[in-house]
């Protein structure tokens, strides 16, 4: 026996040994560091490695003892990596490799088979590989951990892959373009806590073998597909499962009863799907619940009582079903609650006063439904509420003064109710209230007085208010819609309302009002936005005269001079009467054309009525005609799509830019409509990248704008002129690109009306004296429409137009970042791109790298740490410039790149990835009434 085991032993010795000496051989150190070097990934170490150990200690690098690298975490530390470049099959000890958020391009992940026969995590998130996820990927065996989500992998999941991956615990596809069914071989991961398939095209059932991880799976997310079917029985048994995720697909009823055994379940999102059944009494079972989304799925019958027992849900979205009866006055014990969404429904009945209890509730949406009786003067005690709807149902009786106690509160709708009474005057104490729609009802009274008026959108219209218009309505600077029409209103219009400088819309029709328009509005009274009829409003007296008389300019003076002027007229209106008729048209003829040509002796006053000045408050149009000296050419700085540009020293000392509309192209309405655009989107922006508008003045003789002054012109003559191109250093260009992209992420995602402005060029970027880059000339900016498909005439300059608009005709926040990616091009390469636009459109993502070759030769060549920011500029623009709009990235990514203190986190969300988000980590105040607010 013991020369048996002494046999045993021996040969289990020579088997570690030979193992041994087979992986130091083919793990070498040196070999490792020279494939590390080779790929250029690590292009800082250009020096021969001298030790063994000295790879081990770059960055992303850890090995063992014997100085093997065992892992390799890149992520978010470089971009711009191409897979290939990597020799992997020198690493046979590797364990972990992180390349997460690389902007890593490849379209074949076979460099990863074979030989990694050790790897247990495999991160490659948040790249730009394509390709298909062919079956060598499988042959990784000893995987733990797999996630290759958002990037462009596309084609079948292998069917074998459950089978061979079985040591699998967490496994993310998710935001892909996966097709096919799911393999029923993941039924055979029965280590797999953490299943992620979300944002793909997968079709088919959910495999039943699924419900067979009853062991392990905590997190399942299938979100966002195109699976049918009932959801299994038997997932009820899936006892670890923590969080359900199947929004967005075509999945039918009924819910199983069996879902309500699941005691650890805190997320369920099963919303949007054709469930059409019943909800099951059971879902009361789920006492660990938080968040419960299960909206848009044609649910009919009643809102379940023993939703009252999930004591610990934050969120209840039950919006846009089919739902009955009473609102169960047991949501009142839900006193954790957060959001509560019962909107889009055909419940009936007074709301339950036990809904005052929800005292940690911020979001209550009891709209468009059926709902009567008063307000119970228990919401009013909701001191959290931000958000409150209950528009559309057959509420009566007074708006509670109570009111006045919900601080904190942002929106309040209660349009197209019954509600009658005094409208209180507790609501203009409201310190934080940006959003009031109280129309269609009957409420009586006056207008209250805003003490914060903070608003941008206040609704009043359709009611039986009385009085006037009060003047501190005026300092409501941040109004971007108005609505007043169709009650007993009268008196004047106020001439404070010249400071809502923002204001896109407003409605003052159908009262009794009377007087003059005040003429700082009187260039709103053709805007089909813009409505003042059905008044006592003297129209001849003010808009009509100028936008059709023929005395022009010559009628702007002060009130008490237009007084004084209109008594001139009437003497020589009596005179002319007794004059015949051929002698009085000679006279008119002449007089019209004496006011045309002496544009020059046209005396106007501080503050034109013409005019909106945001500036100093002293700019008046006869500083601008004499610092320009009635716009004379030796003053013109350049000319534009449709107009000139004149420097003008005011007497201040303060120097603008002032665009003036030619007079040939007032007459065209084109071009002034474009004019009034730029006005428009200029007064409603905000930003330290945009051209600052100043003031304007838009009468339909003398039209003009007047900007912020921009000492270095634009960037395409900066960059055409040797001198000029070398100041703008690698630092500054890629400042400038930083400053444009923030400017577009701005107008698409934060602006209070986002919108694209469809000419992005070199010619539309102006530096200031910093060399500090602003976006200018919104003439062809239009509104980023939900509703429309923003179908247009073709408009931007050529070389910088996106290439779908030569056949769709459609404009999306898309064809900006396509024109974006243009000009960050010809920003580092000091030249337009021309041919190089048409081999990058026409390559696959994986081939779309922009050689260094490039950059403009003017400059010297770029240090280190520049070359790390100039190729994160060029990896920007070549995904910006794909043919296919859904591969471009977002301006918002792209501005959070620039902003990372990384400076390199992947570029590849596009807006669907964006809109695919589980929501999991999002703040409550994006996270509810997402879907009833763009209707609100």
């Amino acid at each position: 026996m013991m020369s048996f085991s002494v046999i045993i032993s021996a040969l289990i010795c020579t088997l570690v040994v030979s193992n041994m000496a087979s992986d130091i051989k083919s793990t070498h150190p040196s070999v490792e560091a020279q494939a590390l070097l080779d790929s250029g990934w690590w292009g800082k170490f250009h020096t021969p490695v001298n030790t063994y150990q000295s790879h081990c200690t770059w960055k992303g690098i850890s090995c063992n003892g014997a100085g093997s690298i065992t892992r390799i975490n890149l992520s978010g530390l470089y971009v711009g990596l191409e897979l290939g470049n990597l020799n992997f099959s020198t690493f046979t000890s590797l364990e972990s490799l992180n390349l997460r958020s690389c902007s890593l391009n490849g379209s074949s992940l076979s460099h990863l088979s074979g030989t990694l026969s050790k790897l247990t995590y495999l991160d490659l998130s948040q790249n730009l590989l394509t390709g298909q996820l062919l079956l060598f990927l499988t042959n990784l065996t000893q995987l733990t951990q797999l996630d290759v989500s958002d990037n462009y992998l596309s084609g079948f999941i292998p069917s074998h892959m459950g089978y061979n991956l079985k040591n699998l615990a967490f496994l993310d596809l998710g935001r892909n373009n996966f097709v096919g069914q799911i393999p029923l071989s993941f039924g055979s991961l029965t280590h797999l806590t953490h299943l992620h398939m979300d944002g793909n095209n997968f079709t088919g059932p959910i495999p039943p073998t699924l419900t067979l991880l009853n062991g392990s799976l905590a997190d399942l997310n299938l979100g966002d597909n195109q699976l049918k079917g009932p959801i299994p029985l038997e997932m009820g048994n899936m006892t670890k499962l923590v969080s359900i995720v199947l929004r967005r697909n075509n999945l039918t009823g009924p819910i199983p009863a069996t879902l309500g055994s699941l005691a650890n379940l805190n997320y369920i999102d099963i919303s949007s799907n054709p469930f059409n059944c019943t909800l099951p009494l059971e879902l009361g079972n789920l006492r660990s619940l938080g968040v419960l989304r299960l909206s848009r799925s044609q649910y009919y019958g009643s809102v379940p009582r023993a939703l009252g027992n999930l004591t610990n849900l934050t969120l209840l979205d039950l919006a846009y079903n089919q739902l009955q009866g009473f609102i169960p006055p047991e949501l009142g014990n839900l006193n954790n609650i957060v959001s509560l969404s019962l909107n889009g429904n055909r419940l009936y009945g007074p709301i339950p006063s036990s809904l005052g209890r929800l005292k940690n509730i911020m979001y209550l949406e009891l709209g468009r439904n059926k709902l009567s009786g008063s307000i119970p003067l228990t919401l009013m005690q909701l001191t959290k509420l931000k958000f409150l709807s209950l528009t559309n149902n057959k509420l009566m009786g007074a708006i509670p003064p109570s009111i006045g106690n919900l601080s904190v509160l942002n929106f309040l709708n209660l349009s197209s109710n019954q509600f009658d009474g005094l409208l209180p005057p507790e609501i203009g104490m409201l310190p934080n209230l940006r959003t009031l729609i109280l129309h269609s009802n009957q409420l009586a009274g006056n207008i209250p007085v805003f003490r914060y008026c903070h608003f941008q959108h206040l609704d009043l219209s359709k009611n039986l208010l009385n009085g006037n218009i009060p003047d501190e309505l005026g300092l409501c600077n941040s109004l971007i819609h108005l609505s007043l029409d169709s009650n007993n209103l009268s008196g004047p219009i106020p001439k404070k309302l010249v400071n809502l400088t923002h204001l896109l819309f407003l409605n003052l029709s159908s009262n009794n009002l009377y007087g003059t328009i005040p003429s700082c509005l009187c260039h709103l009274c053709q805007e089909s936005s813009f409505d003042f009829t059905h008044n006592a409003l003297d129209f001849v007296k003010t808009c009509q005269k100028n936008f059709t008389g023929s005395q022009g300019n010559n009628d702007i003076k002060e009130d008490k001079k237009e007084k004084r002027d209109l008594s001139t007229v009437y003497i020589v209106l009596s005179i002319s009467i007794s004059m015949t008729f051929s002698v009085l048209t000679l006279v008119l003829f002449c007089w019209s054309r004496f006011a045309v040509n002496q544009s020059k002796d046209i005396d106007m006053e501080n503050g034109d009525v013409f005019s909106v000045w945001n500036f100093d408050g002293n700019i008046a149009y006869k500083d601008i005609i004499k610092a320009t000296n009635d716009f004379d050419f030796r003053y013109c700085i350049g000319t534009g799509g449709y107009g000139s540009v004149y420097e003008a020293r005011l007497p201040n000392g303060k120097v603008v830019a002032v665009k003036k509309l030619h007079r040939l192209e007032a007459e065209n309405p084109a071009f002034g409509k474009s004019f009034r655009n730029e006005v428009q989107v200029l007064t409603n922006v905000m930003h330290k990248n945009i051209v600052r508008l100043y003031g304007f003045c838009l009468h339909n003789q003398c039209m003009f704008l007047i900007y912020e002054y921009m000492e270095n012109g634009s960037l395409f003559c900066a960059l055409r002129d040797d001198s000029e191109a070398i100041k703008l250093d690698w630092n500054k260009r890629v400042e400038i690109v930083k400053g444009i992209a923030l400017a577009l992420s701005y107008m698409h995602h934060d602006c209070p009306l986002p919108m694209v402005h469809r000419d992005i060029s070199s010619n539309n970027i102006l530096l200031n004296s910093k060399l500090e880059a602003f976006v200018a000339d919104f003439g062809a900016a239009r509104l980023l429409s939900p509703d429309s498909s923003n179908q247009t005439i073709l408009a931007g300059t050529c070389g910088y137009i996106a290439p779908e608009l030569a056949y769709t005709m459609q404009v999306n926040e898309k064809c900006d970042v396509y024109s974006f990616g243009v000009v960050a091009l010809e920003t580092m390469s000091g030249r337009h791109p021309g041919e190089l636009l048409s081999t990058l459109k026409s390559s696959r993502p994986a081939q779309r790298n922009i050689s260094l070759e490039v950059l403009d030769t003017r400059l010297p060549h770029p240090t280190y740490e520049q070359k790390q920011d100039i190729i994160m500029v060029l990896n920007l623009a070549s995904a910006c410039l794909s043919s296919d709009q859904k591969l471009r990235p977002t301006m918002l990514a792209i501005s959070q790149e620039f902003l990372s203190e990384k400076g390199s986190t992947c570029v590849t969300k596009s807006i669907k990835d964006t809109e695919k988000s589980t929501g999991l980590n999002r703040s409550w105040e994006h996270i509810c009434c997402e879907s009833d607010r763009s209707s609100e």
